[in-house]
């Protein structure tokens, strides 16, 4: 099956991401307001796609992103590096009381009925303060890079974020290098900078030099301006989170507009409880639609499932899988992140493998 562009076969760096660097406060089950201790993760949507090819699938990735230089960017570099990601960072000085910063994001994990509770503190955030010209991409991109990607979250917290990831791009593409999006739209981030109907403008502008789309209906509703197709199937399946339907159904408007985007693909997810999911995926390759089965997941923390379908669907394209096997690789490292703490990966490649074949979780002895 054509993928509708050509992957470079060689490079230095498999992947770049362009995104910003936070931690993420995680006090388990244990709501905010009640907590009194947290773990912290290191994140962010772009980061853990980079982070997730190097760590788990033996890929060569790099970030590039804002640095402040004191203890909490230390930090977080020094997860950057344990994760095997080469960093170009454009640095910031703190000032020792007000910053600018390194983002925080507050997330609990919920329990049973209970769901996680999202919420941020982005104030004076260097990442913010990205504009085009900070990175030379013409160097980065001349030294050999298979694939860049970046996402909707980094897009949305600034004029200048947005304006980067287009500058970034449009490089991108100048070198032949294949360009990923995940929209990740949320609500809560473009509300500041003038909610949906920027981010219709604003994304719009970013996929119009994208290769691969990742975002499910919703995402493309919401972030993109698409409309729903009215599906004809039954009342249970209408009222499935695992229908492909209504995604399906969306990608006539979205080659229309976007005749350069050759693949979208988005995980699929029905949440009977905080901890019980059921999950799979679909892809639409060049006129072809893919599927991934359907597992029923005990969830332990949702975050970063989607950072781990986007790697391993990512990891099967450039290593020669089919779309087919993409998409269950996707599918399989997605799954096994709900079972981890934190953001970023700690599965193996084997189990993704084992996983995506259908192996189950007998003890491995």
């Amino acid at each position: 099956m054509s993928l509708g562009f050509e992957i470079p076969k060689k490079g230095s760096l498999d992947l770049l991401s362009l995104g910003a660097l936070v931690t993420r406060l995680d006090p388990g089950i244990i709501p905010f307001r009640k907590a009194t201790n947290f773990a912290v993760h290191v994140s962010g949507g772009e980061f853990n796609v980079a982070a997730n090819l190097s760590d788990c699938f033996g890929l060569n990735t790099g970030i590039a992103s804002a640095m402040v230089e004191y203890p909490i960017g230390d930090l977080i570099h020094e997860r950057v590096r344990a994760m095997g990601v080469k960093p170009f960072y454009k640095k910031f000085k703190h000032d020792g009381v007000s910053g600018p910063n390194m983002a925080t994001v507050y997330s609990d994990q919920g329990f049973g009925i209970r769901a996680p509770i999202v919420f941020y503190n982005r104030c004076n955030e260097a990442a913010a303060q990205l504009q085009p010209g900070d990175f030379d991409w013409k160097a980065i991109f001349a030294s050999g890079v298979r694939w860049f990607h970046s996402g909707g979250i980094f897009s949305s917290l600034s004029e200048t974020t947005s304006a980067l990831v287009i500058e970034a791009m449009k490089a991108a593409r100048e070198a032949g290098v294949v360009t990923s999006l995940d929209l990740n739209y949320r609500e809560k981030l473009w509300k500041p900078q003038g909610g949906m109907k920027r981010a219709h403008e604003v994304l719009g502008q970013i996929v119009e030099n994208v290769d691969v789309l990742i975002g499910n209906e919703e995402d493309l509703q919401k972030g993109l301006g698409f409309h729903g197709p009215e599906v004809a199937a039954s009342a249970q399946a209408a009222s499935s989170k695992l229908d492909t339907s209504a995604f399906l159904g969306m990608m006539e408007q979205v080659v229309l507009r976007f005749p350069k985007t050759k693949i979208v693909a988005t995980t699929l997810r029905e949440v009977h409880n905080t901890n019980h999911h059921s999950w799979s995926a679909v892809a639409w390759v060049n006129g072809t639609a893919v599927t991934a089965p359907t597992a029923e997941l005990r969830v332990l923390d949702r975050v970063g499932g989607g950072d781990g379908f986007a790697a391993g669907f990512i990891y099967g394209l450039l290593s020669g899988k089919t779309p087919d096997e993409a998409v269950k690789l996707g599918w399989a490292h997605g799954a096994l992140m709900t079972t981890f703490p934190g953001d970023t990966t700690m599965a193996t490649l084997d189990q993704v493998v084992q996983f995506a074949q259908g192996g189950s979780a007998r003890i491995q002895r």
